[in-house]
């Protein structure tokens, strides 16, 4: 049972997740900017530590929540020699699988576990503690893992072994990039021949063509030219790019995922690394010249 949690990254979506954790265990937590984990612990009563290994020194279990598989794998090689046996990572971060069966099996020569437990939901879903979180890894860590996920998580999966949790948010967010492009493209279309989004919104999402981006992303942000930005293009681009080497290894076609990870690079080069995922489809309107309202 884990009694101490230490938590690494505390982005938009790691800190809601962090300040979960801290509500139900002794929580140091470690960040890039020493700021934002000073202020963390002031607001939430967690401990920051002056250095990783700090974290790494304290904590039962140590949940990361990075941008990417590299800063994870950075971590742990840096601070190999403080993991001790019993210990357990969960790697909340959007990863790679390759790079998680590879940690995994490093930590494993350590006594460490390795859960890779990325998460969705995006950044309301943190705050609110519902987020999905699909979890990588042997059945005994896993169990240990939950004890940990359940604080900021609405539905928890085992989906098998080390490197599966990621496969499945890269596929996931693949998903979401088909979405947010297709429903972009449709639209501007049918705004272009005079039907209202709104109008189109009501029948495609009451339709089989309806998702999450038609009913909930699209009429939130697009059509009313809200345009928040919780979510970074670039990220998004990047899960799709490991979605795509996952179909690519296990010699699975990826003509769609293909397509779309060419658009996504394109409207990235166009909208800057700052850009949140849901304009591409500014890209998309200009593009197309016309607004989807």
């Amino acid at each position: 049972m884990a009694t101490r949690v230490g938590f690494i990254g505390l982005g938009a979506i790691g800190r809601p997740m962090a300040r979960h954790v801290a509500k139900k265990f002794e929580t140091p937590v470690w960040n890039r900017s020493a700021a934002k984990a000073d202020a963390f612990a002031k607001e939430t009563g967690a401990r920051a530590a002056k250095t990783l290994q700090g974290v790494i020194d304290l904590a039962d279990v140590v949940v990361t929540c990075l941008p990417t598989s590299r800063e994870v794998r950075d971590l742990v090689e840096r601070e190999g020699l403080g993991w001790h046996a019993g210990q357990l990572l969960i790697d909340a971060t959007s990863g790679d699988p390759l790079n998680s069966r590879e940690l995994a099996a490093w930590l494993a020569k350590h006594g460490v576990g390795f859960v890779d437990a990325p998460v969705s939901g995006g950044t309301s879903g943190a705050e609110a503690g519902t987020l999905t979180v699909m979890m990588g890894g042997e059945a005994k860590w896993v169990e240990m893992a939950k004890e940990v996920v359940s604080a900021f998580a609405g539905k928890t999966v085992h989906v098998g072994p080390a490197g599966t949790g990621h496969a499945l948010k890269a596929v996931n967010n693949a998903l979401l990039a088909v979405n947010i492009q297709a429903a972009g493209e449709g639209l501007a279309a049918l705004v272009k021949l005079g039907v209202k989004a709104s109008v189109a919104l009501e029948v495609i999402n009451a339709s089989s063509g309806r998702s999450n981006v038609t009913e909930n992303l699209i009429p939130q942000r697009v059509v009313t030219r809200a345009w928040p930005r919780t979510f970074r293009l670039a990220l998004l681009n990047k899960d799709v790019g490991i979605a795509l080497d996952v179909l690519k290894q296990t010699g699975t076609p990826a003509d769609v995922t293909s397509v779309v990870k060419r658009c996504l690079a394109d409207e990235l080069e166009i909208l800057g690394d700052q850009a949140d995922h849901v304009e591409a489809i500014k890209e998309i309107e200009r593009r197309a010249g016309v607004e989807i309202k």
